[in-house]
């Protein structure tokens, strides 16, 4: 039986990787496959009648490894500097703006369907507000650089607003000012933790010179995160922050404290530190997507008394989604379909106290959002046919918004985004652009 686990597990993470390796062929996200390969898996140990013990536990473990390293790998990706200002604040503002309008449609749903409170039926409606990050960055690998590193920025602010926002709201009975007061004390305390944490992580990844090195400093990541989640402090900002912090680190130098770490040894530990992070992020993301396709009962799957209410939500999340791109004059394609839900929806869907959970809201609902949304973003993918940056570079005039050239292509517009000189691969520039590009589709 041991062999046969072994056996198992092996042949479906290989199968996993070949799928990920052809993904940007074939526009499939990978979390589609994953999860019919786990829903397969489950319905041959069921015809085979093999006692399979409860992976409940593990959902929430791997979902919550998942989380810390793909946005740990999201933020060691991003550039942050003076030119990067203007896509970091619109994808900050779209994400706090999506996850405000999507939460007050659905908190009016929910105090329309049912007789529960407003903080109760927010609490319940937070998470399918979430963009997450654990689709949505895997899926656009084989977009233009500008779209992903807008994707990633979006898609990790929406998971740590999203997770802020819920925990305010578990924690504090009363929502007044002194919960506000409070909250602001808790984010000046971990700014200040994630400072010096930083400082020993770099200073432990400078001094260590055993043969195993990085996993301690994984292992010290994951236990801050989960010593701050115990005092309900927004432990995912810790995250983001040592992640931009160490994938910027070559900005840093001047800095007096950064200079006696050595920077220049350390950037190469860097490098293999962000190696091992996006290896072990895929293996604990593909686990987890195989074990909830696993737990998936067909009859949650198919649960027809949630089927309508599910794909409701789903348009108003894409259309909330295309509505707020124009408001900020961005292209909609293929943008407006990454908006998946998954695995912070999961996490926060369970981490819902017994006593505050909806009627409404509930597992088959969720499971439906999640492949529904899933399903949304991989056909608008294949429609939308954006050739990958190995494949083409884009052109100028699709950089900015000429629809009568290329009508077949979209983009970000670059009043938020750098543009590169397509005149010279080799020597990319970086252009301020300030002046609007007009109305986008």
């Amino acid at each position: 039986m041991t062999l046969s686990i072994i056996i198992t597990i092996c042949a479906l993470l290989l199968l996993a990787y070949i799928f990920d390796l052809t993904s940007s062929k074939t526009r499939i996200p990978t979390v589609i496959i994953l999860l019919v390969l786990g829903y397969l898996v489950r319905q041959g140990v069921d015809f085979l009648n093999i006692t399979v013990p409860d992976l409940n536990m593990f959902l929430q473990l791997f979902g919550t490894l998942g989380l810390i390293l793909i946005v740990l790998e999201g933020g060691l990706d991003l550039e942050f500097n003076k030119s990067k200002l203007k896509i970091i604040n619109k994808s900050f503002l779209i994400s706090i703006l999506s996850i405000v309008v999507l939460s007050f449609i659905f908190t009016l749903i929910l105090q329309l369907m049912s007789d529960s409170s407003i903080k109760d039926s927010l609490i319940n409606a937070i998470p399918i507000c979430v963009i997450s990050s654990a689709i949505a960055i895997p899926t656009v690998h084989n977009l233009s650089k500008d779209k992903k590193e807008f994707v990633i920025y979006e898609s990790s602010f929406s998971d740590v607003i999203g997770v802020v926002a819920f925990d305010f709201l578990i924690t504090h009975q009363v929502i007044n000012a002194q919960a506000f007061g409070q909250f602001g004390v808790d984010m000046l305390i971990l700014i200040a933790v994630s400072f010096f944490a930083t400082i020993l992580l770099l200073f432990l990844l400078r001094k260590i010179n055993h043969h195993i090195k990085f996993i301690p400093i994984i292992i010290l990541i994951v236990l801050i995160y989960a010593v701050a989640e115990v005092f309900h402090l927004p432990a995912l900002i810790f995250i983001l922050i040592f992640g931009l912090f160490i994938g910027n680190l070559g900005r840093l130098q001047k800095i007096n404290i950064i200079k006696k770490l050595n920077p220049e040894i350390l950037l190469k530990e860097v490098d293999k530190f962000s190696e091992l992070l996006k290896e072990g992020a895929f293996l604990i993301r593909t686990l987890f997507f195989l074990i909830f396709g696993f737990l998936i009962e067909t009859s949650e799957l198919l649960n027809p008394s949630t089927f309508l209410l599910a794909i409701g939500i789903v348009a108003i999340i894409f259309l909330s989604r295309w509505g707020i791109l124009l408001l900020f004059k961005l292209k909609v394609k293929p943008l407006v379909y990454v908006a998946p839900r998954g695995l912070i929806t999961i996490l926060l869907f369970f981490a819902i106290p017994e006593a505050l959970q909806s009627t409404i809201i509930n597992k088959s609902l969720i499971i439906q959002v999640i492949v529904l949304s899933a399903i949304v973003m991989m056909v608008g993918m294949m429609l939308s046919q954006e050739p990958s940056p190995d494949q083409k570079l884009e052109s100028a005039d699709d950089l900015t918004g000429d629809d009568n050239n290329n009508k077949g292509e979209q983009s970000v517009p670059d009043e938020i985004l750098d543009i590169k000189d397509v005149t010279d691969i080799n020597k990319p520039t970086e252009i301020d652009a300030e002046e609007e590009t007009g109305t986008f589709e």
